[in-house]
């Protein structure tokens, strides 16, 4: 068995109006690094301890093992998997999401089981239940899906994003989803549901056609989310008055929340150094949209016991 690397890009979720269904891969990761061993053990960075389990608890695990029981296959090879994690947890950049996929791609080594990138964004969905972070996650670029529990149909958009800069800004609080969910109303009415659809659609044509005013005009005028959500991030208001007085596109509420996200069609360092003084109680990092997706890098073979 080869040691082997695995690293999984974080994803934002929504872009604003495209709600559980819109997805973009950025230039933050999840890195596995995946040696034999006698028993299954995650080494996890210290100021992740707290949330993320070091045994078979592990959401990687259970995740590699369902994707496993999708092929047949009851149990996995002991592994040793060192984490080295670079997407914060319970932010709202998917960090979820980086542990299915990771999961996923980690079965398909440890038992090549040869899968296609469909197979693993259909198994990332069936145990996800909606396909916007583990879509990108998987592919790479934006993601525009659609999974209704049986079906799985998507776009993917990739051309011209590198010409965009997306500026993370993250508090230091967690904000879980379920909390970030439960804000939201269980009803609208009819004609607001058909404005919103509307914005929904200018957000996915405006991407296609590569107009990225457009495309930032619609993030920042979803109804879908964000008026609700933005009430559990203290400080919403002032962050996107400091993002329009520097010219952004547009901006929203990653995922559930709390780290928003700003697209910036010109960037330069010294305003990226205005931003990071404007919000320093923030923190605030300058990111690329990452076109590849999840990747595996083969390290050196390991020699077999002597018997």
């Amino acid at each position: 068995m080869s040691r082997f690397q695995i690293r999984v890009p974080a994803t934002s979720a929504n872009l604003g109006p495209g709600f559980d269904s819109v997805g973009i891969a950025l230039s933050k990761y999840v890195t596995l690094d995946c040696e034999p061993a006698e028993a299954w053990h995650f080494s996890v960075p210290a100021e992740d301890q707290d949330h993320i389990p070091s045994d078979k608890r592990n959401l990687i695990y259970k995740t590699a093992l369902a994707a496993a029981q999708t092929r047949g296959h009851d149990s996995l090879p002991a592994t040793h998997v060192t984490l080295t994690n670079d997407v914060p947890v319970a932010r709202g950049l998917g960090s979820s999401s980086t542990a299915v996929v990771g999961g996923i791609e980690l079965a398909d080594q440890l038992l090549d089981l040869q899968l296609t990138r469909f197979e693993k964004f259909k198994i990332a969905c069936d145990i996800e239940g909606h396909p916007d972070n583990v879509g990108p996650a998987v592919y790479g670029g934006i993601m525009v899906s659609n999974y209704d529990g049986e079906h799985l149909d998507f776009v993917h958009f990739t051309e011209d994003l590198d010409a965009l800069t997306w500026l993370s800004v993250v508090p230091d609080y967690h904000l879980e989803t379920e909390k970030a969910r439960s804000i939201l109303p269980l009803e609208i009415d009819y004609k607001q549901g058909v404005r919103n659809s509307s914005r929904a659609n200018v957000l996915v044509a405006a991407l296609a056609s590569k107009d990225w005013t457009l495309a930032g005009k619609m993030m920042k005028e979803d109804q879908w989310h964000q008026p609700y959500r933005k009430m559990l991030i203290p400080g919403f208001d002032a962050v996107t008055d400091v993002l329009e007085a520097e010219e952004s596109l547009g901006y929203y509420i990653s995922g559930a929340g709390p780290t928003m996200v700003a697209v910036f069609g010109e960037w330069t360092k010294e305003k990226e150094t205005r931003l990071q003084e404007k919000l320093s109680s923030y923190t605030v990092e300058a990111l690329a949209v990452e076109l590849d997706g999840v990747t595996t890098i083969q390290k050196h073979e390991i020699p077999a016991a002597e018997s």
